[in-house]
C-alpha cells in the first residue's frame, strides 16, 4: 500500500470500504500539511528550521525549495513493524493559490519537476495537483501553469460547466484526456467526456445525453 502526502487545502479520500485518514496519519500512510493553519504559524510563531510556507515570509518572489524538503522529508521510509510504502501519491490542492500569493509560474512548474522526480520517478509513485483555468486571457502566469502542467501530465481531468447553461439535473462535464507516450503516436492520446450530477454524498457519472432524468 502506498503513502499519501497531501499539501494545502484539506481533501476528503473515501472508497466503499470506507477510509479512515486517523488511522492512516497513525500508521504513517497519511502525511498531512494544512496550509491555512501553517500560514499562521509562521507569521506569529518562531521557527528555529525553514517552514515549508517560509516564501510568505519574504519580501520578493520566494522560493518553493522549503517546501519540496518538506514533502522529501514526508516520503522517507518510516519504521511501522511492516513492509515498506510503496507507490507514493502526492496531492496538491491547490497551485493556483500559490500565484495568488505572489509566486510566479515557473517557481511553482519547479516546484513540480522536483517533485514529480522524486515522487514518480525515484519512488515510483504519482503526483496529483488541482489547478484552475480562469478562463482570463489577461492572467499570462495562470496560462504559463496551466499548459505547462498539461505538457508534463499523463492524465488530465477538466470539470467544467454546460455549454447550454443551467440544468437541474445535470451539473456539468468532465473531460479526460489520457495520454500513453509507450504508444504508437496513432494510439497515444484517448479522450473521454463524461457529464456529472453533485449528490448529498456522492457524484453521479454518464454518457452525455444519457442522464437518468432523460432516460
Amino acid at each position: 500500500m502506498g503513502r499519501v502526502t497531501s499539501v494545502a487545502c484539506p481533501l476528503l479520500i473515501r472508497c466503499r470500504q470506507g477510509v479512515s485518514l486517523t488511522v492512516a496519519r497513525e500508521r504513517g500512510q497519511l502525511v498531512f500539511l494544512e496550509g491555512l493553519k501553517s500560514s499562521v504559524d509562521i507569521f506569529f510563531q518562531t521557527q528555529e528550521e525553514p517552514h515549508p510556507l517560509q516564501f510568505l515570509r519574504e519580501a520578493s518572489a520566494g522560493s518553493l525549495q522549503p517546501l519540496y524538503e518538506f514533502v522529501r522529508e514526508a516520503l522517507k521510509p518510516v519504521d511501522h513493524g511492516e513492509a515498506t510504502w510503496r507507490c507514493p501519491v502526492l496531492l496538491v490542492d491547490d497551485l493556483s493559490v500559490l500565484l495568488s500569493l505572489g509566486l510566479g509560474a515557473v517557481a511553482v512548474l519547479d516546484f513540480i519537476h522536483y517533485c514529480r522526480a522524486t515522487v514518480c520517478w525515484e519512488l515510483k509513485g504519482n503526483v496529483v495537483a488541482l489547478v484552475h483555468d480562469r478562463g482570463d486571457a489577461e492572467d499570462e502566469e495562470n496560462d504559463i501553469l496551466l499548459n505547462g502542467l498539461s505538457h508534463q501530465s499523463h492524465l488530465i481531468l477538466r470539470a467544467e460547466g454546460l455549454a447550454t447553461g443551467f440544468c437541474k439535473d445535470v451539473h456539468g462535464q468532465l473531460r479526460i484526456l489520457w495520454r500513453r507516450p509507450s504508444q504508437p503516436t496513432a494510439q497515444r492520446d484517448r479522450s473521454l467526456t463524461y457529464q456529472y450530477k453533485i449528490q448529498d454524498k456522492t457524484v453521479s457519472f454518464f454518457a452525455k445525453g444519457m442522464s437518468p432524468a432523460v432516460l
